[in-house]
């Protein structure tokens, strides 16, 4: 495998997470409102729970790409970004 190669599974690997870390919390916004939390501190928790997803997903079933993984990485978003508009609020 040559660099460049490594480079672009590497990039192809995080990608639903990166894409998912700016998409969430724009959605959020747009469903509930305003939250405490400036956007882009919301867009680096994002990305670093769902690498931390994909990641898990990889170790876990010795390969990556798989839908659960993937499943599982939605609903991880989903929460975090519930929780974390629901920070500050009574």
């Amino acid at each position: 495998m040559t660099f460049a190669q490594l480079v672009f599974h590497l990039a192809n690997f995080a990608l639903p997470a990166l894409f998912l870390a700016l998409w969430v919390p724009a959605a959020g916004h747009w469903l509930m409102g305003s939250a405490r939390l400036a956007w882009r501190w919301r867009a680096c928790w994002h990305a670093l729970l769902g690498l931390a997803v994909l990641v898990a997903g990889l170790v876990l079933q010795g390969h990556d790409g798989q839908m659960v993984t993937y499943a599982a990485l939605v609903l991880a978003s989903a929460s975090l970004e519930w929780l974390l508009q629901r920070r500050g609020r009574a």
